[in-house]
């Protein structure tokens, strides 16, 4: 087997959804809050699309290996309206953007277009753990840098200023953060992306969650508006997330049109294109789902207010961090392992999150918890779940 696979630990997920099979149900149903998937159903106008799309046989065949030109459009006009337009004198168009199979795809595309064997990417410790497998089985490094507890697990620009090797060809960060839930302020994007231009170098990111920042935040950051912001920076999105349809798989790049080309190249020998009918029907449904999405910013904001009052309720629980999708939970059990109070939690209270060790070194003492899968009902009943 290829030893770059073979070395590679099973995926996460799965290995604690196993632990749950000895569960007896004596606390109630199983709490998923392992996988960050949404807690609540797609509009029945988004549904009504999809079912539609799908029995249209002109959509069964090969599409663009770029995407439908309907969703390179409406997404350029999401962008607009999620950065604030215009984004420079140049402008913004549909060239600038990559329909993906979801954004791991994405990542992986990405990636592949900026590195190759014996080049690196610099990761923010505890980080997204797919990334770092990712890379691993393409064999391009990895240099790490840590951001801690003390610091709102937020990274020091000069820290990882000092990393970057001539090897480095990109800086990844994930913003709202996976794991952590910690949300990178538009003061720090700056910095970061100033950073990535010293050195020449493209700031990669992933912004899965972004459609789930706090309420008050009017723009996630304010780079698009840098009239230098190809020539540096590639923005991956998930339509998964944030239209509650992680099945159909659709993530999106958006970066220079030179990026775009290649990655094209990368897209023809993984998928060709991505789903067809799941692209149409985003793209038609979308224009008119921005007060659904706004409820659900809001929906989210109530299980974390939930989640915060309920594990301050319990004094050997400590929230680290907390954002707009995950919040990195210290677990009280000092001479554990995060992997053994994981399996524990699912064994023995039926309750499901993913242990800190999946993030990278020095993670042990913290549990991540996926709070926007459950209601408010579920997570009330961490206070008893809790030893």
């Amino acid at each position: 087997m290829n030893r770059a696979i073979a070395g590679l630990s099973a995926p996460p997920i799965p290995v604690i959804q196993n632990a749950a099979r000895n569960y007896d149900g004596g606390y109630g149903d199983l709490i998923d809050l392992s996988q960050a998937v949404p807690g609540y159903a797609p509009p029945p106008l988004l549904l009504k699309c999809l079912s539609e799309a799908a029995g249209r046989p002109e959509l069964l065949g090969y599409g663009n290996i770029e995407g439908e030109d309907a969703l390179r459009s409406a997404y350029v006009k999401d962008l607009e309206r999620s950065y604030g337009a215009p984004f420079d004198s140049t402008g913004f168009d549909s060239a600038e953007v990559h329909i993906t199979s979801g954004c791991n795809q994405a990542f992986v595309a990405a990636a592949l277009t900026v590195a190759g064997p014996g080049e690196k990417l610099l990761l923010i410790t505890p980080f997204y753990f797919n990334h770092e497998t990712t890379l691993a089985m393409l064999g391009i490094g990895v240099e790490k840098v840590a951001a801690t507890a003390d610091k709102g697990f937020l990274p020091a620009p000069e820290e990882l200023a000092a990393a970057i090797t001539p090897e480095v060809k990109a800086l990844v960060c994930v913003t709202p953060n996976n794991p952590t839930g910690a949300v990178y302020q538009p003061e720090l994007m700056e910095a970061l992306f100033d950073l990535c231009v010293e050195h020449g170098i493209w700031l990669l990111v992933d912004e899965t969650y972004r459609d789930f920042l706090p309420e008050g935040r009017s723009v996630p950051h304010r780079l698009f508006q840098r009239a230098n912001w190809r020539k540096h920076l590639i923005g991956l999105y998930s339509f998964s997330k944030s239209f509650c349809i992680p099945g159909h798989r659709l993530g999106a790049i958006t970066a220079d049109p030179l990026i775009v080309d290649n990655v094209a190249k990368v897209m023809d020998n993984l998928q060709i294109c991505a789903p067809r009918a799941a692209q149409v029907a985003v793209a038609q449904a979308m224009p008119d789902l921005a007060d659904w999405r706004s409820a659900n910013r809001i929906e989210i904001a109530r299980r974390r207010a939930t989640l915060e009052a309920v594990i301050s309720g319990l004094p050997n629980w400590q929230i680290e961090t907390i954002g707009a999708y995950f919040s990195y939970i210290r677990h009280p059990f000092e001479k554990s392992s995060s992997s053994e109070v994981a399996q524990l939690l699912a064994e023995k209270h039926g309750l499901l999150c993913l242990p800190g060790a999946f993030f990278g070194n020095g993670q042990e003492a913290f549990l991540r918890v996926a709070f926007a899968n459950a209601d408010c009902s579920d997570l009330e009943q961490l206070a008893a779940r809790l030893p």
